[in-house]
């Protein structure tokens, strides 16, 4: 797995790699600017983009500018470099590389200025084929103040591609957040690991392709810090997803009890339950109120569909509970919620199963709603597993707090859930991220916006079922579920396109999503 890391995690690797290894700061940054210099070399070359201009900052950021300007001069762009501070206000290793650049530019007259930035002079200067922006690093947080807020506010009017340095100015490199005005960038090239304010809020928006570049920090600083935070990609999917035995059968591979469904909202209940069978399940029970259960028996084939006493509502009663009790003991999967409605009665029945169920349950949708209103800890009984995949507005009500809070730390939120209530969870959204009861992370790298879209859920929660009936580990198997439903939302993409996509194109191409995963044709 591809490690992510936080801007004070980054700063912790950069000062344990000077301070106590003694790796010198120059020399990352030297590295750190060559390498967004080759990017921009192979990305751009000076026959195609020949006037290249590169925004700093006075900080390091700055300072891997300065770095990328000379390789560039070297290799025979026009460059153009605008400071956004006076050459007295820089510091260490950033003033050091100024005054490597001011050398060159005395041999480079022709082709490399440096210039004191300001709108007028932007304004003024020859319209650039190429923007490397290094003007805010990792350690930016708050509103990008004047002048810089406008001359990012005109390096994005400007029709030619950019380049962000680490990171794009004006985003978190944390949270992703961008209060004020913030570069957004065709690429970033992103120093030593992918930082987490990337993959999340509009710093994934803005940070267009992500490049990770090696700086020089050894690996050794990484293996002593605790570091629980990963980008999930195939090759991981591929190794953690269970291998079918040649004497399986189909009680062996995995057994699943759906409690899904209520009048008027029979789909949710099909699209779970079928997923969990394309998952690899090798039976599904779809327990429903017996007023929606014809509808589902003629649309469901390879389900076995269980009517259950139902609520004059028609959604499941109190009275469900005692014909379930053998179903359950049955199942090595029970999923709760997917379309049962928020009925006070149905929801005293979830209460009643999932607190005294001491299996592995996947809640969802309704069953998330209605443990949102129990006066209970959310915490497993004893021998319990719980997989819990809300969206934001789900796990705003379980947790009492403000979605956009939940959006702003996503992260930090699901990590804090999953271990003060001993579950994983699954917090849908951009990115999914898949928290274990030890804190790690695992952050999703697939799937696109056309998946938002009434179903997708109910897809996913059935995939997620289906893997962790098959023996998988509960975080293996949220993660992977995570992971292969958006590769199946991107193939069906391509076919459909995002606008007209559905929550059954993403069940068509779960097969295919599989069969890429694992025969590593996706990545």
């Amino acid at each position: 797995m591809q490690l992510v890391v936080s801007a004070e995690e980054m700063r912790w690797c950069d000062e344990t790699a000077i301070r106590k290894l003694g790796v010198s700061g120059l020399l990352l940054m030297e590295n750190a600017g060559a390498a967004v210099a080759r990017c921009v070399k192979q990305w751009y070359p000076p026959a195609t983009h020949p006037t290249v201009l590169v925004v700093c900052g006075k900080g390091n950021n700055g300072g891997d500018g300065f770095v990328v300007a000379r390789h560039l001069a070297q290799w025979n762009y026009d460059i153009t470099v605008a400071m956004l501070a006076s050459n007295h206000d820089l510091q260490g290793d950033a003033r050091t590389n100024f005054k490597l650049l001011r050398s060159l530019s005395r041999e480079k007259r022709n082709s490399l200025a440096i210039r004191q930035c300001s709108l007028r002079m932007l304004k003024s200067t020859v319209p650039p084929s190429l923007i490397v922006d290094a003007i805010f690093g990792t350690g930016f947080s708050g509103v990008p103040r004047t002048p810089a807020d406008g001359v990012i506010h005109w390096i994005n009017e400007q029709p030619c591609p950019k380049i962000a340095v680490d990171i794009p100015s004006g985003v978190n490199a944390t949270t992703g957040v961008a209060e004020g005005e913030a570069v957004c960038a065709d690429a970033t090239v992103s120093f030593g690991y992918v930082k987490t304010g990337l993959l999340c809020a509009r710093g994934r928006e803005f940070a267009g392709k992500i490049e990770t570049v090696p700086i020089g920090i050894p690996k050794s600083v990484v293996e002593s810090g605790k570091f629980k935070t990963f980008l999930v990609e195939s090759a991981d999917v591929r190794s953690a997803l269970p291998r079918r035995s040649i004497h399986a059968h189909k009680h062996s591979v995995g057994k699943v009890v759906v409690l899904a469904g209520s009048k008027g909202l029979t789909g949710a209940a099909a699209m779970a339950s079928l997923a969990a069978l394309r998952a690899g399940a090798g039976a599904v029970v779809l327990g429903t109120p017996e007023s929606v259960a014809p509808i589902l028996a003629r649309k469901l084939t390879e389900v076995m569909v269980q009517p259950l006493p139902s609520t004059d509502e028609g959604s499941l009663s109190l009275a469900a509970l005692d014909p379930l009790k053998s179903k359950l003991d049955w199942a090595d999967v029970v999923v709760i919620g997917p379309g049962l409605s928020q009925n006070s009665e149905t929801q005293s029945l979830v209460h009643q199963i999932i607190f005294s169920y001491r299996g592995k349950v996947v809640i969802d949708a309704d069953g998330l709603n209605a443990l949102s209103v129990s006066k209970k800890k959310m915490v497993p009984p004893p021998s319990a597993e719980w997989i819990l995949t809300p969206h934001t507005g789900e796990l705003s009500r379980l947790v009492q707090q403000s979605s956009s809070d939940i959006e702003r730390h996503r992260v930090a939120v699901a990590r804090a859930f999953a271990r003060s209530h001993a579950n994983t969870l699954v917090l849908k959204g951009v990115p999914t991220a898949t928290a274990a009861t030890s804190g790690e992370v695992f952050i999703n790298s697939t799937g696109n916006p056309g998946m938002a879209t009434a179903g997708s859920g109910d897809v996913l929660t059935g995939t997620i079922a289906g893997l962790w009936a098959q023996g998988m580990k509960s975080c293996d198997a949220a993660f992977a579920g995570v992971y292969v439903h958006g590769v199946a939302g991107d193939l069906a993409s391509r076919k459909y396109g995002q606008r007209s996509l559905l929550a059954g194109d993403i069940l068509e191409f779960l097969p295919q999503a599989f069969r890429a995963v694992e025969s590593e044709a996706f990545s």
